[in-house]
């Protein structure tokens, strides 16, 4: 790895988040070690066609660092978004994907998977993690989401995790302006949920 991304990583890395763990997968707070990796995977039009507009595409060289350096690690320094690294629990030198949370009205919760681990199930399981880490250590009373109506997958993880479904907008995205919906749940509807599905994380 380049020296000045090692000492960068030293600078940058922000131990005040958790490390989160669900059955197959690691949760590592994302540092700047990190951007290679992401770089390597992130850039596929069928990862970020979904995205809100403001992901660069074409993708630039050297984005991944300039997004780690520039807005998600002084974002968690802020106490302003919460980003992780995703990696299998088999595997952890690995990255596989991201997923975070930000202080945001509108929506509050961003993902995005590497294609090779797509449709197993594990973006669900983060995103239930993802969900208590929200409700239980930040304490918010509400989780809204926003995704294109297309973004079946991702839809599919709001409709099973108990989400209602409260508008439908136009939103920017990478591929374009497209009719999009906004999903929300509080965190008494989220621990009702829990109960009463225990074990439903998977698929």
């Amino acid at each position: 790895m380049d020296s000045h991304i090692l000492q960068l990583a030293r600078c940058y890395h922000c131990p005040m988040i958790h490390q989160g763990q669900t059955e197959r997968l690691i949760l590592r707070p994302v540092e700047i070690g990190d951007a290679p990796q992401i770089q390597e995977l992130f850039p596929h039009w069928e990862i970020v066609k979904y995205l809100q507009n403001r992901v660069p595409w074409p993708y630039p060289e050297g984005g991944a660092l300039e997004f780690l350096r520039d807005i998600a690690i002084p974002q968690e320094e802020r106490g302003e978004a919460w980003h992780w690294t995703l990696r299998l629990r088999t595997d952890p030198s690995q990255i596989i994907g991201v997923i975070n949370l930000v202080r945001n009205k509108e929506t509050n919760r961003g993902f995005w998977l590497g294609l090779p681990w797509q449709g197993q199930g594990l973006m669900t399981e983060a995103a239930a993690w993802a969900a208590d880490y929200w409700f239980d250590t930040l304490g918010f009373p509400v989780l809204r989401v926003a995704k294109a109506i297309d973004n079946t997958a991702s839809r599919r993880i709001s409709e099973k995790q108990g989400m209602r479904l409260i508008g439908v907008e136009d939103r920017e995205c990478v591929s374009g302006r497209l009719p999009s919906e906004l999903w929300e749940i509080t965190a008494e509807e989220w621990c009702a949920w829990k109960i009463s599905n225990q074990g439903a994380n998977h698929n």
